[in-house]
């Protein structure tokens, strides 16, 4: 139960406060954010365009690929601009309606991420258990049922995010001490019994993410189970390099949540301006790695780049 001894009723404006703490320093808190747009708009559009122009490449493992590039799209493009709006011209404020929206697609994409990344896994897993059958079973009928399903997954746990907030009537301010309109930083900032808020916030993190992380970890068991059976060194060598891309990926990503997650069971209380720094690594760091990573390890997309530059130098 927050308390609430002189609450406003529901505002129609809220501001954004942007990193807390550190406001003196949003403008070098631009640059950086700034180049994780550039990187990553540019990354993620170079695969999706080398996927689409190479006929060989239209497989599972690079159509998951795409479908991972999309996402970190829409993830950089709901949240960079805005944030990049409060460092360069302290544009703070930001309607009711609007921190509603944002509430909802933001963490949407994030969710639909790892939705992509736990079917990217499946993909490892069939392709070394059964690699005969590699093309049968990710037909492209079943990639779709895929995509659909990570889809629904996240309009279903996320739809609920702003019905509850628009049911709150009062408030303690109209100041969001956060860079964007996150759920439960509007959620504590409100009034009244609060339990079953923070019960959903719980029940999101659990659905998503905390599903995903378990059944990618089971995936990978069986996946070390059937590449230690291999005889050969140099295939089992072989076998690791096809998941060295995704697993480099799988740690970039559910770092910050774990590490956030330890920090709570732990009782480790953050300041909340690195709270806020290390809540932003979730959504800007893998957009901007992920086509890096791809792109440096997989052996089509390098030699697509470097076709790409050798031409640019003619």
């Amino acid at each position: 139960m927050s308390s609430c001894n002189n609450s406003i009723p529901q505002p129609l404006i809220f501001v954004l406060a942007g990193i807390p703490g550190l406001e003196f320093s949003h403008g070098w808190f631009s640059v950086p954010f700034f180049l994780v747009l550039v990187v990553a708009v540019i990354g993620n559009a170079t695969i999706l365009c080398i996927i689409r122009v190479e006929k060989s490449l239209h497989e599972p493992m690079f159509l998951l690929l795409a479908m991972l590039s999309v996402v970190d799209l829409s993830l950089v493009s709901v949240t960079v601009p805005r944030m990049l709006g409060i460092f360069w011209m302290n544009a703070k404020e930001i309607s009711f309606n609007a921190c509603l929206t944002q509430m909802f697609f933001i963490p949407s994409f994030y969710v639909m991420e790892s939705g992509v990344l736990l079917a990217m896994a499946f993909d490892r897993f069939v392709a070394i258990w059964h690699p005969l059958r590699y093309t049968t079973v990710l037909s492209n009928s079943l990639l779709a049922k895929m995509a659909l399903a990570v889809l629904a997954r996240a309009v279903a746990v996320l739809t609920p995010a702003p019905i509850l907030v628009k049911r709150l009537e009062s408030f303690q301010t109209h100041i969001i001490a956060y860079s964007y309109c996150a759920y439960m930083a509007v959620v504590q900032i409100a009034c009244g019994d609060l339990s079953d808020h923070i019960v959903y916030g719980l029940m999101v993190i659990v659905a998503s993410v905390g599903f995903d992380l378990f059944f990618i970890i089971l995936s990978y068991g069986l996946i070390l189970h059937a590449v230690f059976r291999i005889p050969s060194w140099e295939a089992r060598g072989k076998a690791f390099s096809t998941c060295g891309s995704h697993l480099c990926v799988i740690a970039l990503f559910y770092s910050p949540v774990i590490f956030s997650v330890l920090a709570q069971v732990l009782c480790y209380h953050m300041a909340p301006h690195l709270q806020i720094i290390i809540d932003n690594l979730y959504f800007l760091v893998p957009p901007m790695i992920n086509p890096l990573i791809y792109g440096a390890r997989t052996k089509q997309m390098r030699e697509w780049v470097l076709r790409i530059f050798h031409c640019e130098g003619d």
